[in-house]
């Protein structure tokens, strides 16, 4: 019996040809082989749709090296695809459209107001949702500013902290702003009138949609902000299950703590330690977190289709309320090595492997095939 084939779909970061997260991938296929898993990688570009044919990427563990290969087409895929602005994300969505009939592990997500409004209508969740409002004018961050002391502003298809304004209210007519632009440079903190303040916000939001949100006091006594990033994937048996959480703490100055703009890891248990001093509260929180992730999971994939994985950016205030501030279905893995949680790391790039055989499995199995 032939080995089943997983196809990982990514975009390439560039015209040469470099792909995105290589060194996983190499991980995966490795890692694929011992499993009984054929894992090749490749991008809308190297489709041909009259052939049938993928013109895909091939890594060979033993001679370490990255080869082109003909293969036909797989019978998994593992869509990897971040948003891009580029010709690259306009194929992808072709492929995505043309191929729709194949089996994905994974569909696309929705962007974050979506998902806010989503989870929103869920009871359940929405003592873990900061408010939420879609920016349209200024007035939608005014309002929420009377509300809370600080608000972040957020694009609705943002990814790596890039283009995310934090604004907090002052005494009187002041307010502080700070953030970081589209290609995650940090702007240069500063106090801004509030006669300014609309005109800054519509300048900064310019054609593009965003999304405002209550700000959740986060910082640590250095002035370091920081955030929780908890991933949970479905297992070999089909079955959602957490792969690990991880601290993230802002460089200086920084508003978002992603690792792409100058965070660094920590094991969660460490931060915690510096957040919540009382043991048996910190492994109630961890719980709760858990918990949430879970079924935040569960009710987006009943709710959206296919998923195998998400990452979930949490964070926690000083009476350990966990809330949820975005979903990511694309997580990296890097957090974990970071954060030196080694089983962790190796779980992440394992997991949907396990449960792409289980996938096919099931499929062979299923009295409709």
């Amino acid at each position: 019996m032939s080995q089943p084939v997983l196809g990982i779909l990514t975009l390439y970061l560039n015209d040469k040809k470099q792909l995105e997260e290589r060194h996983i991938y190499q991980r995966m296929i490795t890692e694929g082989q011992k499993i009984g898993l054929d894992i090749f990688v490749f991008t809308p570009m190297d489709v041909f749709d009259q052939k049938k044919k993928i013109f895909a990427l091939e890594y060979d563990p033993k001679g370490k090296k990255w080869f082109r290969k003909w293969r036909s087409f797989p019978d998994l895929i593992f869509d990897r695809c971040r948003i891009q602005r580029s010709k690259r994300f306009e194929q992808l969505l072709r492929f995505r459209a043309r191929y729709s009939h194949l089996t994905f592990l994974n569909r696309p997500l929705r962007n974050k107001w979506t998902i806010y409004e989503t989870l929103s209508r869920r009871g359940r969740f929405r003592s873990n949702l900061p408010e939420t409002v879609l920016f349209h004018s200024s007035s939608d961050v005014m309002s929420l500013l009377k509300k809370h002391s600080a608000v972040y502003v957020k694009p609705i298809n943002g990814t790596g902290g890039r283009g995310i304004l934090r604004v907090e209210r002052l005494n009187g007519d002041l307010f502080l702003i700070q953030g970081r632009r589209q290609n995650r440079s940090i702007i240069t903190p500063q106090k801004i009138h509030k006669s300014r303040l609309g005109p800054f916000l519509l300048g900064w939001k310019g054609s593009g949609r965003f999304i405002a949100q209550q700000g959740i006091q986060i910082k640590l006594p250095n002035g370091r902000v920081h955030d929780y990033r908890m991933l949970v994937q479905k297992n070999g048996q089909g079955k959602w299950e957490m792969t690990g959480c991880t601290g993230r703490v802002g460089p200086p100055r920084s508003v978002t703590s992603n690792l792409h703009g100058g965070g660094h890891a920590v094991a969660m248990n460490t931060l915690l330690k510096q957040w919540i001093p009382d043991e048996e509260r910190r492994q109630e929180v961890r719980r709760t977190a858990e918990k949430l992730s879970l079924e935040v999971a569960t009710y987006l994939e009943e709710t959206f289709g296919a998923l195998c994985e998400l990452a979930l950016d949490l964070a926690i205030n000083r009476h350990g309320q966990v809330y949820l501030l975005e979903v990511n279905p694309k997580p990296a893995r890097e957090v974990f090595n970071q954060s030196g949680d080694s089983q962790a790391y190796r779980a992440a790039i394992v997991k949907p492997l396990e449960y792409a055989l289980w996938l096919y499995k099931h499929k062979a199995a299923s009295p409709s095939n």
